[in-house]
């Protein structure tokens, strides 16, 4: 069983590769197609739905214990982005001045070429031991 499955996993994952490497030439296209899967995917969800519990109500409180349960219910719906922001008390973007932002885009920079830094230090080393 375990077999079949990666199997059925590998050629799925390297006709994903192939696909998603012609598509991304077309991006209208790609997104058109894109769009056409994920409303699919949702109409059938929503069938689905219809089907086994019947009401608003149930799908409702399904939905909401189910998604609950498995971590993703507040992450969505409001995100970590906007969590991680208030917990830290920073500003949304358009609080702050221009000039905290330029002090946010200097301090990315800056932590841009530590990194570059760092990567060339890693690589010089690897060089050496070799």
């Amino acid at each position: 069983m375990i077999n079949l499955y990666n199997t059925v996993y590998k050629f799925f994952d390297k006709l994903e590769d192939r696909v998603r490497g012609k598509l991304t030439h077309y991006p209208i296209i790609y997104a058109f197609i894109g769009s056409i899967g994920i409303v699919s995917i949702w109409r059938g969800i929503w069938h689905i739905s219809d089907d086994l519990f019947l009401s608003g109500p149930a799908s409702l409180l399904i939905g909401v214990v189910l998604t609950l349960q498995i971590g993703l219910f507040i992450s969505f719906f409001i995100g970590d982005n906007i969590i991680i922001s208030g917990i830290k008390q920073e500003k949304r973007i358009d609080e702050k001045t221009e000039n905290e932002i330029r002090e946010e885009k200097n301090i990315l920079v800056e932590m841009q070429k530590d990194l570059l830094e760092i990567k060339k230090y890693i690589k010089d080393s690897k060089d050496t031991i070799k």
